[in-house]
């Protein structure tokens, strides 16, 4: 599968955030109005701030939320906007649930791998300037 590039008035980009997150106490609390309400509020988040939600899982006791996102946010602005907003919201609405537990997983998702890259880089440029290379330092 090709990356579908996105961009931005300076920038084209790729980068994609698995992000998983726990209700407090594990409690399993995300079934019925309440997992159909944070579904609604997930992706209204999202738009808001430019996020793709590529997939995402709302299971009884956690999120899990695969997320096209833009260059200009750090994953831990992602994950306390979309946890924040939705714990405020749902607990106006449900009163009495206990939402988020603190802390989030967080991983990087890419097409090519650390070692492509590597190769990519030191390959590029015309014959002469191959001396002009920088190693590890």
């Amino acid at each position: 599968m090709m990356a579908r590039y996105r961009s931005g008035s300076h920038t084209v980009y790729d980068i994609k955030y698995h992000f998983v997150w726990i209700t407090k106490y594990r409690y399993a609390i995300l079934r019925g109005n309440i997992a159909v309400r944070l579904r609604e509020l997930l992706r209204q988040g999202c738009d808001a701030k430019g996020l793709e939600i590529i997939r995402g899982n709302i299971s009884k006791d956690h999120v899990h939320m695969l997320l096209s996102c833009p260059s200009t946010m750090a994953p831990s602005q992602i994950a306390q906007y979309l946890k924040g907003r939705s714990s405020h919201l749902l607990q106006d609405e449900f009163p009495g649930q206990h939402m988020w537990a603190r802390g989030y997983f967080c991983g990087t998702v890419g097409q090519v791998d650390e070692e492509t890259i590597r190769n990519y880089v030191e390959n590029q440029g015309h014959e002469e300037e191959k001396n002009f290379t920088i190693a590890d330092a």
